[in-house]
């Protein structure tokens, strides 16, 4: 049998924390990041990471936009410990996170604990350069090339509780 379609990271277990280095509170870098068992014909991925969870779990709005990173060639499977742009390969490209910024937004949440998940698409394509892409964006044109999907979770909740006297 070949291997399922599977992304992990050696930092967090799915469906456990996100340690606070990957974090608004801590360093704000992206987690390292591991996959494998892509199905054959996959000339590309893209990874999208979003907030289910916005702004609060109890009443969740719209999905929040961390990261949108696509054209990662077919032999790269790892996303190192505090990634850089210069590690990106060349033909990466990143998109707008929904703090209208270009590459990765770390773990913010403004009440209780949200959810983050990481979404890593194989594709049959290569896509052109779409510029600031949004996650919409991107998604409307990844639609039909996406041959296999998987998905990490991990959570996050603010260790520094912020009171506001008025």
């Amino acid at each position: 049998m070949p291997m399922p379609f599977q992304i992990t990271s050696p930092r967090f277990q799915n469906g456990e924390t996100i340690p606070i280095t990957y974090t608004c509170e801590g360093e704000n870098i992206p987690p390292p990041l591991h996959w494998e068992g892509e199905p054959p014909g996959t000339r590309s991925f893209a990874l999208i990471v979003e907030d289910p969870d916005a702004p609060d779990p109890s009443n969740p709005q719209t999905p929040w936009v961390h990261w949108v990173l696509y054209n990662l060639p077919p032999h790269f499977h790892d996303i190192p410990e505090s990634l850089m742009p210069e590690s990106i390969p060349e033909s990466a490209r990143q998109g707008l996170n929904d703090w209208k910024r270009q590459g990765y937004g770390g773990p913010c949440p403004p009440a209780g604990r949200h959810r983050y998940v990481y979404h890593l698409y194989a594709l049959d394509t290569v896509l052109p350069d779409l510029g600031r892409v949004t996650r919409a964006q991107l998604a409307s044109v990844m639609d039909g090339h996406i041959l296999a999907e998987t998905t990490l979770v991990g959570t996050y909740e603010k260790i520094n509780k912020l009171h506001h006297h008025h």
